[in-house]
């Protein structure tokens, strides 16, 4: 079972560096001005090109393995991942945000499992999804992404290595509920201004920055440990802090997910093959992404185009409702009591407070621009 499973961990690896070096690929070659012309007339060719190479290795493993019952088998993450992919496209929330909870808590699997098929999967989906935003010309906010990924690409694989091993689950599954319980509870109640229309922002490189490297350092950590949290953490700062269009903040968090999403998956291979008693991908895992990720491959795509044609505010009440649900949730299952209850509490407290905090910094900082127009 090994054998089988570092043959196969061994193929999300060269998936997870497939999907980075294709969106490597697209910025630079982009740059050129014949493929910028090619571009041009079929935006959308990179994309499906894309698909069908995926598939067409998806095809392979699983009729070379014959691997149909093992697939049909774990149809329930399947379905699950159907509605985290879509969420993933169009809100800011990974895929992982669906599938560690269904993993974690439904199906009473470690936190690591949890973890590593939020990176396996997000590899994959937020991937498709970044492709199909630049495909499509969304506008990002690179000022702040650059440096948030810079931060990210140091920040996970050490903390892959030196942290995630030794923080315990329930910790970990509270980090987890801590912080999307936030998420939630900030949308409840700063909803409306979240989603008015605001002007593009004019960037800061002195202020950009040290926030982005913050952001990929901080959120590198957390999505180590979690698979999740540094989506959440660009598009919390471009939101509340810079006041930005969600327009734009959502894409961007997509795009950072993504790329955190493969050094993470990168990582954890990487130290699964130096060391493979102390960092464990499990065959469970790999079963669990083989049959999510034709699901979440055109999931997370589909959810990033049609939130461009309805309201966005239906789609984050039912994501707030669900990350505040999570959180009950998680502290009724575990049976969550004293010291670690008390985090928690204390924890979303904070972040909240926190997050107004932000919130009004922001205010003030967008009607002083105002008063100088």
């Amino acid at each position: 079972m090994s054998g089988f499973c570092s043959k196969h961990a061994t193929f999300i690896f060269v998936s997870g560096l497939y999907s980075m070096l294709l969106f490597n690929r697209f910025l630079t070659t982009a740059q050129k001005a014949d493929v910028k012309n090619a571009i041009a007339r079929h935006p959308y060719s990179l994309f499906m090109l894309w698909l069908a190479a995926f598939y067409a290795v998806w095809l392979y493993i699983i009729i070379k393995n014959d691997l149909w019952q093992i697939v049909i088998s774990h149809w329930p993450i399947s379905a699950a991942m159907a509605a985290g992919s879509y969420f993933a496209g169009s809100t800011p929330m990974g895929g992982g945000t669906v599938g560690f909870p269904i993993l974690v808590l439904l199906f009473d699997m470690p936190a690591s499992l949890g973890r590593n098929f939020g990176l396996a999967i997000q590899s994959i989906g937020m991937t498709s999804a970044s492709l199909y935003i630049l495909a499509s010309r969304k506008k990002l906010d690179w000022a702040l992404l650059r440096p948030a990924m810079l931060g990210a690409l140091f920040a996970t694989p050490l903390s892959a290595g030196f942290v995630a091993p030794h923080t315990p689950d329930l910790w970990v599954k509270l980090l987890f509920a801590t912080i999307w319980a936030s998420f939630g509870v900030i949308h409840f109640v700063k909803l409306n201004a979240i989603l008015a229309s605001e002007p593009a922002r004019i960037p800061d490189a002195e202020q950009d920055r040290p926030i982005g490297l913050i952001i990929g350092v901080v959120g590198g950590v957390v999505s180590a440990l979690t698979g999740v949290g540094i989506d959440m953490m660009i598009y919390a700062a471009l939101v509340l802090f810079y006041r930005s269009d969600v327009k734009v903040a959502i894409p961007t968090s997509v795009v950072l997910m993504a790329f955190t999403s493969v050094i993470g998956l990168t990582s954890n291979l990487f130290l699964t093959g130096v060391n493979p008693e102390q960092y464990v991908i499990t065959p469970e895992m790999f079963y669990n992404w083989l049959a999510a990720a034709p699901i979440v491959i055109i999931g997370a795509p589909f959810g990033a185009l049609v939130v461009n044609r309805l309201s966005r505010q239906p789609t984050l009440l039912i994501v707030s409702a669900l990350c505040i649900g999570q959180f009950v949730w998680m502290l009724i299952h575990e049976k969550v009591t004293g010291l670690p209850l008390l985090s928690a509490l204390v924890g979303l407290l904070a972040l909240n407070l926190f997050f107004l905090r932000l919130f009004q910094v922001g205010e003030r900082r967008r009607q002083k621009s105002i008063s100088f127009e």
